[in-house]
């Protein structure tokens, strides 16, 4: 039995517009949660659910989510970033969410020797990264497993994830305690959420307050 307290969510980032998109965040996110004891599990953007009636609802239930999470992941695959994750990424920072960058593509991108991607979403803070080949990674366990060769290598990866949760979760805050609930409002005006002020304000304290008290920020 898990003790709750040592159970963290995490926003599972990253492309979701075809089925092995969709099939692909579900797997990983499956394989993180037994990797690690079920410490992390996963809010999927995939399973939330969307007022249809509102244009922005779908930016918004992710911003809302994402602030709500403990940490999170953001896929970084692709010769360009997907530029929604970018925005969420971003986002993250802002609020001080600890996060791990996740890439198994083997192709070089952006403009950066350090990272293969663009250099300005590079060296944010409370930020580790998890740097997959995933070609090797798949030969080295295709001649073992055959057909099922994708499911120990997801489980490679998935147990890479959590070393990282693990580490980024416990390096310090880097929001000041003093501009922790000004951040927080402001976070809750930027994108004009198509909410009542007030009940977004609400949420966003009552977020802060659940972060401050496991020690998040």
């Amino acid at each position: 039995m898990v003790n709750q307290s040592k159970v963290y969510r995490y926003f599972h980032a990253g492309e979701l517009f075809s089925l092995k998109h969709l099939a692909g965040n579900l797997e990983l996110a499956a394989a993180i949660s037994n990797q690690s004891g079920g410490r992390y599990l996963a809010i999927l953007p995939q399973d939330l659910e969307v007022d249809p009636s509102r244009t922005s609802a779908t930016r918004d239930t992710d911003l809302l989510a994402l602030l709500s999470a403990d940490v999170a992941l953001f896929n970084f695959d692709g010769p360009e970033l997907d530029s929604g994750t970018v925005v969420e990424f971003v986002f993250a920072k802002f609020a001080d969410i600890p996060a791990v960058l996740l890439r198994t593509d083997f192709r070089r991108g952006g403009d950066s020797h350090q990272d293969p991607w663009n250099l300005m979403v590079s060296d944010w803070p409370r930020t580790e990264k998890v740097l997959v080949h995933a070609m090797k990674l798949y030969h080295s366990t295709r001649p073992v497993n055959g057909a099922e060769a994708a499911a120990p290598a997801t489980c490679a990866v998935a147990g890479q994830i959590v070393e990282a949760f693990d580490r980024v979760i416990k390096e310090p805050p880097v929001l000041p305690n003093d501009l922790r609930e000004a951040a927080y409002r402001w976070l809750s005006v930027a994108p004009r959420f198509g909410l009542a002020p007030g009940e977004i304000e609400a949420k966003l304290h009552d977020i802060l307050i659940r972060k401050a008290n496991r020690g998040l920020l």
